[in-house]
């Protein structure tokens, strides 16, 4: 059974790197990574901990990381976004960069890539015959290599695609084998996912026009939470959206977001 001591030391790294805030979490955090310290010889979290720090491949941080960041997600999650999304957000960019044909959306928590591709499947829906012509392709990243090697394969079970319209089924998923299906080659070129840790410094050469940061600040403490999402505001187009999830909450007083309705954000500035 892990010590106080040893949590707080776990629990300091993963705050102290990737803000993720584990601090009531210690029969999760046992739970988690018990086995994988018993499987890998060591006799304690200390003696894994120690090992971490000097490990320069990084390949035990990536374990822990992976151990110790929840991801659950699936199609269909809060659709009304994805509605909102095709009937406000994009006629509005279509408008604003009809010249440029380029459009910069980034999802920042893309778990194992269900939204990443729901936004790329809304995107194919709204230009239909023109989307070859506009630059669509969506940046997704998560400090998880674990779920975005999952992401990256893009093979789902039968029953996780069951809420998804018929039409998206038959169009963007391969059947591969009994009740599974893959992500079409046509569908997957159209994401782009990387792993990132968002309490790193951004590193868009241009400002993106939408995000979707849903169901990822629950983890974060409001300081932290506070100064991603002043780092969110500086990175979006003015006039552009920001998306978090509809039970996360965000505290406008000390950021100046216009609110388009719960969940939904603006940043002001940009012609309609």
């Amino acid at each position: 059974m892990m010590t106080d001591e040893e949590f707080l030391r776990i629990a300091a790294h993963m705050k102290q790197r990737y803000g993720i805030d584990l601090g009531q979490k210690k029969v999760i955090m046992n739970g988690r990574l018990e086995n994988h310290i018993k499987a890998g010889g060591w006799d304690s979290f200390h003696a894994f901990m120690n090992a971490l720090e000097s490990d320069r491949s990084g390949k035990l941080e990536k374990e822990l990381v992976n151990l110790l960041t929840t991801n659950h997600t699936y199609f269909m999650r809060e659709f009304e976004h994805f509605e909102f999304f095709k009937r406000v957000v994009l006629p509005w960019l279509k408008k604003k960069e009809q010249n440029t044909k380029d459009l910069r959306i980034w999802c920042g928590a893309a778990s194992t890539g269900e939204e990443p591709y729901m936004i790329a499947m809304v995107l194919w829906d709204f230009f239909g015959l023109e989307h070859a012509s506009w630059d669509t392709k969506v940046l997704a990243t998560d400090v998880s290599t674990r779920v975005l090697q999952q992401a990256n394969e893009g093979l789902y079970s039968e029953d996780h695609l069951k809420d998804l319209p018929d039409q998206w089924k038959r169009h963007f998923f391969k059947k591969v084998g009994e009740g599974m299906f893959r992500v079409t080659d046509e569908l997957k070129q159209e994401v782009l996912f990387r792993q990132f840790n968002l309490m790193s410094p951004f590193p868009f050469k241009k400002k993106m026009h939408t995000i979707f940061l849903r169901n990822v600040m629950i983890y974060f403490d409001g300081n932290t939470k506070l100064e991603l999402l002043q780092k969110v505001y500086d990175c979006l187009e003015p006039g552009g959206y920001l998306f978090i999830g509809m039970t996360e909450t965000l505290d406008r007083a000390q950021i100046p977001f216009q609110i388009v309705q719960p969940s939904i954000f603006r940043k002001q500035g940009g012609s309609d």
